[in-house]
């Protein structure tokens, strides 16, 4: 019965951890990702899917490799901080736009590089969570 009651409670934990990350992202742009994705906007779908892929990436390497749910919501937690540096660290290096802005306006090439930034970084990051 334990090893049920700790896998309930560790899914349950990564869930509202996955849906977490995804409400602190949403929080680091300025227009609305649902209301974009209503409108077929396919860059903020792909920049979106980029960080949904990431952030369970991160979450599932930290859950697979600690044994105990604090620390995998800890290494979780420096997982993500690098995922969110990634995106202001891409906005930092590309001077001559905002990603924001061409995300917005449907720039397909802007938003698929920022998915691959994205799982990019999510998969270097997660080689260092023991």
């Amino acid at each position: 019965m334990t090893i049920v009651v700790n896998l309930v409670v560790s899914v349950l934990v990564i869930i509202v951890l996955q849906l977490l990350g995804m409400f602190i992202f949403s929080l680091m742009t300025p227009f609305k990702d649902m209301e974009e994705l209503r409108k077929g906007n396919t860059a903020v779908a792909l920049a979106f899917g980029g960080k949904f892929l990431a952030t369970a990436i991160v979450l599932g390497v930290a859950a697979y490799t600690n044994t105990s749910i604090w620390h995998m919501m800890l290494w979780f937690g420096v997982g993500y901080v690098c995922l969110l540096a990634s995106y202001w660290i891409f906005e930092l290096v590309t001077p001559g736009f905002k990603i924001s802005d061409h995300l917005k306006q449907g720039n397909v090439a802007v938003g698929l590089l920022l998915c691959m930034v994205f799982i990019g970084t999510a998969f270097a990051v997660s080689s260092l969570i023991v």
